[in-house]
């Protein structure tokens, strides 16, 4: 009898941990600890392929990263992009309308794809938002 007690314990203490495991891996990170993660996953690889110099840079910017970044400045810094790549949409898309007045076939089709470009890079700025 005095066998199980111990191995109840430690069965009940695993199924208890559990969900605190599960709970952090529904969690990613984000911000700044996302951005320190990612560094330390590319350091990761440079060391395994060999690669000094690039491992170097890498712990140096992860060094300045570790330093000067808030999750309050980063926020701020990708709101502006996404506020910039809002700018260059309305530009392409103006562009794409003068093009369109002046009925220059081959203008209209390369003011699309630089729209089409800047609309996807829109698109990944405000995605950038929530890492």
């Amino acid at each position: 009898m005095n066998f199980f007690a111990p191995l109840a314990l430690l069965t009940a203490a695993s199924f208890m941990t559990t969900p605190l495991l599960a709970a952090e891996e529904d969690s990613p990170l984000t911000g700044c600890a996302a951005k320190r993660q990612a560094i330390s996953t590319q350091i990761e690889q440079a060391k395994v392929h060999g690669n000094s110099e690039q491992q170097a840079g890498l712990e140096k910017a992860l060094s300045e990263v570790t330093t000067h970044c808030t999750d309050a400045s980063l926020r701020k810094e990708r709101e502006n992009k996404v506020l910039d790549a809002k700018h260059e949409v309305s530009r392409r898309q103006a562009d794409l309308d003068k093009a369109m007045k002046k009925g220059d076939a081959d203008k209209i089709n390369k003011r699309k794809d630089k729209l089409a470009d800047s609309r996807k890079e829109l698109q990944d700025a405000v995605e950038e938002l929530d890492k």
